[in-house]
């Protein structure tokens, strides 16, 4: 597991004073992110402003995207509705930050039950994203891949006990389809490597994570060193998704050679887009550079 700490101080401090994050715009997924940096800072250096940052950070994300149910996409006027999976990333960041102050932990129970029945459809699936109120599907979209994956982790990691009935129609969903699904996007491997390495010993853990490396195989690009964004786009390559796929290498504890070229090669890379400065590249290289409580081993370790 990497730990560079000094990297991402001087990350943080890039972006503030280029008010890209956290004082830019709100993004639930990349504001999640950064909850869980900010408490893996706090594990880290043991100072309270750590903490202190990730609770103000919780605090503007209700104030600027909650709703009276669920929590909006993001800010801008093009990230209406909710999405389930970046709803899950916030109870996961929830439950990391109720590890020091439980009642963050109550308050993602409290989320959890609120949005579960909206999204899930037992013995169906559970909806990629919904309308902002809650009311229905968004229109053109379907079932999630992923997303029962990412509700059992989150859930059975807030509370296992307060979220049984919620844990097992995920874990339904799953068995019917863990043997059979293949994800071949690279942000989607490497998300499903790092929810199997919480339950490695569970069936669909088991199966999907040694699918997900197969995979990955296929789409690392030596030279110069990075994962194209499926097996059939090879010249195609994002540095937020290689970095996420690196969070999954480090949960599972391997390849560490390909995630220091990864990291070296992006670096240096620009994509002369808005990639270059939006804060989800920025906020999930810091993640890339030091995963901390984002893996199972920081917190049985003692993080709690």
């Amino acid at each position: 597991m990497l730990k560079d700490v000094d990297h991402v101080l001087k990350k943080l401090d890039w972006m503030r004073a280029e008010r890209i994050w956290p004082n830019g715009q709100r993004y639930l997924w990349t504001d999640a992110f950064g909850v869980v940096l900010y408490v893996s800072l706090f594990h880290s250096t043991g100072e309270q402003r750590w903490l202190e940052a990730a609770q103000s950070l919780v605090a503007a994300v209700d104030r600027v995207l909650g709703r009276a149910r669920g929590i909006r996409i993001g800010e801008a006027a093009d990230r209406d509705g909710q999405y389930f999976h970046y709803l899950a990333m916030w109870l996961f960041a929830l439950a990391r930050l109720g590890d020091i102050e439980p009642e963050y932990r109550e308050r993602g129970v409290a989320l959890a039950r609120d949005i579960h029945a909206a999204f899930v459809i037992p013995g169906r699936g559970v909806i990629w994203k919904m309308q902002e109120d809650l009311s229905g599907p968004y229109p053109g979209y379907g079932f999630g891949a992923m997303d029962a994956y990412d509700g059992y982790v989150s859930y059975r990691l807030l509370d296992a006990a307060a979220l049984a009935p919620q844990i097992a129609e995920m874990r339904a969903l799953i068995e019917q389809d863990f043997r059979t699904l293949d994800i071949e996007q690279d942000l989607g491997l490497g998300m499903m490597l790092w929810l199997s390495h919480f339950f490695p010993g569970e069936d669909w853990a088991e199966v999907q994570s040694k699918r997900a490396l197969r995979t990955l195989d296929r789409m690392w690009v030596d030279p110069p060193g990075y994962f194209s964004r499926a097996p059939g786009l090879r010249q195609t390559r994002f540095a937020f998704t290689n970095y996420g796929v690196s969070l999954g290498l480090q949960a599972v504890g391997c390849w560490p050679e390909r995630v220091e070229r990864l990291n070296r090669y992006f670096a240096a890379y620009r994509s002369g887009d808005h990639y270059d400065r939006d804060a989800i590249t920025h906020v999930m290289e810091c993640v890339s550079h030091f995963p901390g409580v984002f893996l199972a081993a920081a917190v049985e370790n003692g993080s709690r």
